[in-house]
């Protein structure tokens, strides 16, 4: 059923039912009735009567359509309360059920709370129950690695709750035959010495050098690396500069480890070996190196001769443009990167002094400025000593460098020829030194920071070898390639002007000196 819109009345329609109010009122009625009886005489009764009857319906429509309008409004305030009414209820229904559900909520939160606690406290007593069984049964492991351990199980019943599980310490197979073999003391000489660049006997010095800072202990769940395994690892890595991948298959161990090893040996080779075996000579042994390099060159007071080699990094995270090697990159044509070592030797070729570590681009005056060397020198230390350095290094009280400049006299050309064959002692040295140790070739996975440790250890090494003799194959050789650059100051003292003049005359007019650059 359908309810039509309400009519809305204007004004002239207000006015017609005030004017059908008026002709429904009595009073009014019974005036007209007499006016109209005086205008028309006793006539028209007929039309009188049917004046009433319209009167009288219209009055009954107006009543019905009042009172239709008054039911309407009646019924909308009714709906608006019912809809009120329902709304309110509505709304305490969703009130009610939303604080069921928060307490709904709170209680699984507490019960999951406390399920949670007590299933963790239990998983921590069964666990600490199936370490020390674990501990316990370690003890007994047998050399297969494998032990039975009694963890209680509990998914079965308490009968069954104290069955017995054979579980295994879990390491990675790896074979060792190959070290077994080569550690054998039935492994030929010759095939030692070739893989790691010096004999058995030098090898087990080193070894019982380090043994009391190498050795590890024992324990439970596996036994520590044997001492000539480690030193074996770090002196392998070193000489053939494999890299730590081919390092494992070798001796049979992570590839984690024998990088940690090669850092541990090398450490304790820099701590314990190079105090006795790479050490600025005392004064008695300084004037047997004077003697020496006199009866080589005919320069007196010549306590050693220095040189600076580069040896390739991986690009540095920092500071990159202070490792890259201008002239390295130049030459070759492939972007190079490296850092110095500046090293003296006696007429053996051992080192007496290494300074390790600074970057490439420094030319080699600016590494002799930064050197220990330098400061032991500014001391007084080297007082009546000549260092024989190149081109590359400045002349200074204590610094013996050839000439430089051009159109050479016969006694400068002399002196030259002197220098170079104390600098080739230097070279050789340095030849020899990268040339047994593989490493020093070629860029290492070594850390920039633990290089100076690695190449140091790799220093120590090289005089132990050049102390006990020994002998250099023709597959080592290795030749150096390091550029040189005159000094920008390359002479700083006026008197070591004069000093080397003085020996350059002294070679020359007494016959101390060669032809060979006629």
């Amino acid at each position: 059923m359908e309810i039509s819109s309400v009519p809305f009345f204007t004004q002239e329609d207000y006015s017609h039912l005030y004017n059908l109010f008026a002709d429904t009122d009595p009073n009014n009625l019974n005036k007209r009735k007499r006016n109209r009886k005086d205008d028309e005489g006793g006539g028209g009764g007929a039309e009188q009567i049917g004046y009433n009857g319209n009167n009288s319906n219209d009055s009954n429509n107006l009543k019905d359509l009042l009172a239709s309008l008054i039911m309407l409004d009646e019924e909308e305030s009714q709906e608006e309360r019912n809809r009120m009414v329902e709304s309110q209820q509505h709304r305490a229904m969703f009130n009610a059920s939303f604080d069921n559900q928060t307490r709904a909520m709170d209680t699984y939160k507490a019960q999951f709370e406390a399920h949670y606690a007590q299933s963790e406290e239990f998983d921590h007593k069964i666990t600490k129950k199936a370490r020390r069984a674990v501990a316990a049964a370690s003890a007994a492991v047998v050399s297969h690695g494998t032990c039975s351990v009694q963890v209680p199980n509990q998914n079965q019943s308490g009968s069954e709750a104290g069955s017995t599980v054979h579980r295994r310490l879990w390491v990675k197979d790896r074979s060792k035959d190959w070290w077994e073999r080569i550690s054998h003391k039935d492994f030929p000489e010759e095939e030692f010495r070739r893989w790691f660049r010096m004999s058995k006997s030098t090898f087990d010095m080193i070894c019982d050098e380090l043994e009391a800072v190498v050795t590890k202990k024992n324990t439970m769940l596996r036994d520590a690396i044997p001492v000539r395994q480690r030193v074996a690892v770090c002196i392998w890595r070193l000489a053939t500069g494999d890299p730590l991948r081919l390092v494992s298959k070798r001796f049979g161990l992570g590839i984690s480890t024998c990088h940690k090893l090669v850092l541990e040996v090398c450490s304790a080779i820099r701590s314990v070996l190079m105090p006795k075996f790479l050490q600025w000579p005392s004064e008695e042994k300084m004037n047997d190196i004077k003697k020496e390099f006199e009866g080589i060159s005919g320069i007196q007071n010549v306590g050693g001769a220095m040189y600076t080699t580069h040896v390739p990094i991986i690009a540095p995270k920092i500071s990159v443009s202070a490792y890259f090697n201008k002239r390295h990159t130049e030459r070759n044509q492939k972007t190079s990167y490296s850092i110095t070592v500046q090293g003296v030797v006696d007429w053996k070729g051992v080192f007496s002094d290494v300074c390790i570590g600074w970057p490439g681009s420094m030319p080699d005056d600016e590494v002799l400025e930064k050197s220990a060397l330098f400061q032991r020198a500014n001391r007084g230390s080297l007082k009546d000593v000549w260092i024989v350095g190149n081109a590359g290094h400045p002349l200074m009280d204590w610094v013996l460098v050839p000439y430089t400049h051009p159109n050479l006299t016969w006694a400068q050309h002399a002196f030259n020829e002197k220098i170079e064959e104390i600098q080739g002692v230097a070279k050789q040295a340095f030849a020899r030194l990268k040339g047994r140790w593989g490493c020093l070739q070629k860029r290492t996975e070594v850390k920039l920071q633990d290089l100076p440790v690695v190449l140091g250890a790799c220093c120590v090494l090289h005089n132990i070898c050049e102390m006990r003799n020994e002998e250099m194959d023709s597959d080592w050789a290795f030749e150096l390639h390091d550029d040189q650059m005159v000094a920008q100051n390359a002479i700083r003292s006026a008197a070591s002007m004069q000093a080397r003049d003085h020996i350059a005359h002294y070679l020359l007019h007494h016959a101390r000196s060669g032809t060979s650059f006629l």
